[in-house]
């Protein structure tokens, strides 16, 4: 579910960025109004959120904003999360189609920013105290010491798993090292025909294995590009040897995410990583009718240590929108506690702000509670431009190596060649 733009399109847009003219005035002058109840126009907001099992909560946050601001209009645009990276650089470029206000993962922004397509938002009423908001969401709204966006959700990824077939295999908890993932999940196929593990071919569910081996991508500090390390190449043998030892059925290289999601609904599967985003869709499978059967720990721990990745989603402003004062409003107040803790409340998804989490709201699920902590250790991802362009090779490798063409040396080789096309001035 996150999917980004080929390398060499992104390149592409990065080089166009000098003639963008769909840009605006990204460094123009702060709007002020003197009563935000009286700010008037029609905004397009493009969400990500799958709009069967997020969409409505969303929707009901914007009746709500529209019933304190009369005179705004938003029109809600549903824009699926592999698509609007995209979907929004081409328009943005063209200057035309695209939305006052955008849901971007927190890879996209900086990229975004990069481009000239975002309004700057330091001294807006878009956001309101940022002291609130937790260190790791907030650094990936910033890009060349601006601001450029505002943390709406966090999140990274856990062990998800069927407590009842973990159960019947033997296993009262859940695994807490890569070797107690492979044996728990060979139990489980043993003893209940059910699978242990399905796994999701994707580059951000492919890094839990890789900050377990004390592994990463970049060393940003030092300009190097590392995805081709030791500690990488026993990442992805860690993998190849969950598929090849029966602990996780070979995946298909694409829906492998509604595969994975829809095994361990219907009890297919016991296990799967996955974040805080997945548990509406799952709390609609038959297995977890029963809430309580659904188990959540983090994910287990490699050689070196237990690691997930940093996510989420920020939201933006189109630096060449025709109502930026109206868009301040829509970001402000999504943005707020009481919109978080609805959120959580409904949905399980993770808030921004510090404070969100003494809202009996949020205390009051329990899921959000168990993330929180697995989401405080979280490894920080790199917030440049040339990030989200990461996710693309390192997915095509992965497919490559689930597919049989490419050993996990191999596959690392040709990622760390085509980084370095991205990455050009790096060693």
């Amino acid at each position: 579910m996150r999917r980004l733009l080929p390398a060499a399109a992104v390149v592409a847009a990065l080089a166009l960025a000098a003639s963008a003219c769909g840009g605006g005035n990204a460094a123009g002058p702060t709007a002020t109004v003197s009563d935000p109840s009286k700010v008037s126009g029609e905004i397009t907001w493009w969400d990500t959120t799958r709009p069967d099992s997020e969409g409505p909560t969303f929707q009901a946050l914007i009746k709500a904003f529209e019933a304190k601001y009369p005179q705004v209009k938003v029109k809600y645009v549903n824009v699926p999360s592999d698509q609007a990276q995209g979907q929004f650089q081409t328009a943005a470029q063209a200057g035309a189609g695209a939305p006052d206000v955008i849901r971007s993962e927190v890879a996209w922004t900086s990229q975004f920013a990069s481009l000239g397509y975002l309004q700057p938002l330091d001294g807006t009423r878009a956001v309101d105290n940022e002291a609130d908001f937790l260190p790791g969401p907030l650094s990936s709204t910033k890009y060349n010491g601006k601001t450029y966006a505002v943390p709406q959700v966090t999140d990274t990824l856990a062990l998800l798993y069927n407590k009842r077939l973990l159960k019947e295999a033997g296993h009262e908890e859940a695994p807490k090292t890569i070797a107690e993932l492979k044996q728990t999940a060979l139990d489980v196929k043993a003893k209940t025909g059910a699978e242990g593990l399905a796994l999701n071919v994707d580059s951000y569910f492919l890094l839990p294995f890789i900050y377990g081996e004390g592994g990463d991508l970049l060393d940003v500090a030092n300009k190097k590009i590392v995805v081709n390390s030791p500690a990488n190449v026993r990442a992805v043998q860690t993998v190849a040897d969950l598929i090849s030892s029966g602990a996780a059925p070979k995946p298909a290289t694409t829906e492998s995410y509604a595969n994975a999601m829809t095994a361990l609904k219907e009890g297919k599967a016991a296990m799967i990583y996955n974040g805080p985003w997945s548990l509406s869709e799952i709390y609609q499978g038959k297995e977890f009718k029963d809430r309580t059967n659904l188990g959540i720990a983090p994910v287990p721990a490699g050689s070196v240590k237990a690691g997930a990745p940093t996510g989420g989603w920020n939201l933006a402003i189109y630096a060449g929108s025709k109502n930026i004062p109206a868009a301040y409003e829509f970001v402000r107040f999504m943005t707020t506690v009481e919109a978080q803790a609805k959120i959580a409340k409904e949905i399980s998804l993770l808030p921004t702000r510090t404070s969100a989490y003494a809202d009996p709201d949020v205390k009051g699920n329990s899921d959000v509670v168990v993330f929180k902590p697995i989401m405080d250790t979280a490894v920080p991802r790199p917030w440049i431009p040339e990030g989200g362009q990461l996710f693309q090779p390192l997915l095509e490798g992965y497919q490559s190596l689930v597919g049989g063409k490419s050993a996990p040396a191999d596959m690392l080789k040709k990622v760390d060649e085509q980084y370095h096309g991205i990455m050009k001035d790096w060693s």
